[in-house]
């Protein structure tokens, strides 16, 4: 895994606790203050609380049904399948929209055969409902379609569908736009206001397995077929960087233990493919199934992923799997060389722009996205990196804290044909000759909205750790935190007055520091800095030290340690 050489300064923000809350819960779970302080941070404040985050069980998972017009769609499905009409499933091409088509197909085929599923193409077609995909649900007779991570922005395009007489279920997560939402015969989206469901942060790919379950309790006496890929349901959370939380949170702990006791021929694959001998962290998801997973649709086909989750033959499967590393590793090629094209373009760029915009119209379109959040390692600050598609530039944006960038691209709208996205990510499309005037535009947007403090990374901190405190029941707690992921990270620590120890900290591979660190002249930790060297200079002083870090494993010749990833560190 490759991590980014640590230029920045960073800003720490260090987290004060809620005492009387951290002391109520101490009283009540019996563990060290620090923990309970994570805890009341992630607002869990009582015993019932701790226990449901400790252990979660399939009992946590909210019933469907209480998800406005989960009735009418199970109700028109059964319809469906009682007159054998034809039904498409509808996915977007990224991971959570390949996973979800995988996953109502799956459930589908055990009781129906006249389905089929679309993925459209990325850059044929782009993002979400295409006009290609809906004239290929006309000219192939289906009667319904189950769309599944997209639909919700598709208002015109699901009007043409109701002009053929095609009745259209929406199961997406994007926001919706209240004023004009398509005229679906029923919208599975827990984010509409007048929804009554307890969790609103649900993936595309969690959506469309709410309505497998929703139809389970229907048609069969819980025979627990909806649960068959729930591993494919925690890669969708997992990649979609969506909150893990409540109910994400039950899914993505108990997609993980099947991952890794019972996997679908898909995961197993995967896991050959990787090289991967332990068990699956939600970190292994994100960083070694996903990609293979998105490489499939941003150098060839997402379709070749959804044959893939369907695999119920493991040869078969490695071979998929195989044509995905492939994939990956071109998309790994271009990545690089795409970033060290436009990092030189960086260093030319006018010192006046507080935004990274960069255009070349030979790069891949399917690495740009990848590309601007590398840029942002470098220079942080909202990043635009475009190409050619289509005789237009189109591409993707990253943004950083302080600037919403879906916001950002509407005040620009009038010099863009399409945009789409998130707060931290969305992708864009505009005529060659706006290209400058938009630059303008926004980067003026920019300078209006961030403050200088802004444009310095921020460094969350969880607790102060004194190094005494640190054993193998504390790591343990920690460790049954996971799965970690946004607004369940995994907790930042620092511990204040340490001193490099007999000058045993050193520079390794050029890029990273080893550390030994002793703090009260008693306990020692070691530890791993990456992209750290350039700080090396203070430890060699020999001053105390304040350094933040992870705590993780490090196991050598069958012996485990506990172990920091140091983040940073600094003089006292």
């Amino acid at each position: 895994r490759s991590h980014a050489i640590n230029l920045m300064e960073k800003q720490w923000i260090i987290w004060h606790d809620e005492a009387n809350q951290i002391i109520e819960l101490q009283k009540e779970l019996k563990i060290s203050e620090t923990i309970c302080g994570l805890l009341v941070k992630r607002g869990i404040t009582n015993y019932a609380d701790a226990e449901n985050y400790f252990r979660p069980k399939f009992e946590h998972l909210h019933d469907a049904f209480l998800m406005k017009d989960m009735q009418i769609a199970v109700d028109r499905i059964l319809l469906a399948v009682q007159k054998n009409e034809n039904i498409l499933i509808y996915g977007d091409y990224d991971v959570d929209g390949t996973s979800a088509v995988a996953v109502v197909f799956d459930f589908f085929k055990n009781f129906y055969s006249n389905i089929a599923y679309y993925i459209p193409h990325r850059f044929k077609e782009g993002y979400g409902v295409s006009e290609a995909g809906i004239q290929h649900a006309i000219d192939t007779n289906v009667q319904l379609i189950i769309t599944v991570d997209c639909g919700i922005k598709s208002a015109a395009l699901i009007a043409k569908a109701k002009q053929n007489n095609i009745d259209v279920i929406i199961c997406d997560h994007h926001l919706p736009d209240e004023e004009n939402l398509p005229q679906a015969i029923a919208i599975l989206n827990p984010k509409q206001h007048d929804c009554n469901y307890p969790y609103d942060e649900l993936c595309g790919c969690a959506i469309g397995f709410k309505l497998i379950c929703a139809l389970e309790q229907t048609m069969f006496a819980e025979q627990n077929l909806c649960y068959a890929n729930l591993d494919l349901v925690a890669t969708a959370i997992a990649a979609d960087i969506v909150p893990i939380t409540g109910e994400n949170r039950t899914l993505a702990f108990l997609g993980l233990h099947k991952a890794n006791t019972k996997p679908t021929i898909a995961i197993q694959s995967l896991k050959i493919c990787a090289d991967l001998e332990k068990e699956f962290t939600i970190s292994d998801l994100v960083f070694i199934v996903a990609p293979r997973i998105n490489a499939a649709g941003r150098m060839d086909v997402a379709s070749t992923a959804v044959e893939l989750f369907l695999s119920k033959n493991l040869n078969e499967a490695n071979k998929i799997a195989q044509l995905l590393n492939i994939n990956n590793a071109d998309r790994k090629d271009t990545d690089r060389q795409t970033t060290e094209e436009a990092l030189a373009m960086l260093q030319e760029q006018s010192k006046d722009m507080q935004c990274t915009i960069l255009y070349k119209p030979d790069w891949h379109k399917g690495v740009v996205g990848i590309v601007a959040s590398r840029l942002i390692e470098n220079k942080y600050q909202p990043t635009i990196v475009l190409t050619n598609s289509d005789n237009k530039i189109s591409g993707s944006a990253r943004s950083i804290d302080g600037l919403n960038l879906f916001e950002a691209l509407n005040a620009c709208g009038n010099y863009l044909t399409t945009y789409g996205g998130h707060y931290y990510a969305a992708g864009l499309t505009l005529n060659k000759e706006n290209l400058e005037p938009f630059k303008i535009a926004f980067n003026n947007y920019v300078k209006n909205t961030l403050h200088p403090q802004d444009f310095i990374p921020k460094l969350h901190i969880d607790a102060e750790l004194k190094f005494e405190e640190i054993n193998a029941n504390f790591y343990n707690i920690i460790n049954q935190m996971q799965p970690f992921g946004p607004q369940n990270l995994r907790p930042v620590f620092i511990s204040k007055n340490v001193y490099n120890y007999q000058n045993n900290s050193r520079v390794v591979k050029e890029k990273h520091v080893k550390f030994e660190l002793i703090q009260n002249n008693k306990t020692i930790l070691k530890g791993i800095g990456f992209g750290l060297a350039n700080k090396l200079d203070l430890l060699l002083q020999n001053a105390p030290l304040n350094i933040v870090y992870t705590l993780q494993i490090n196991e050598f010749r069958g012996v485990a340690n506990i172990e920091m990833q140091v983040l940073d560190f600094d003089l006292t």
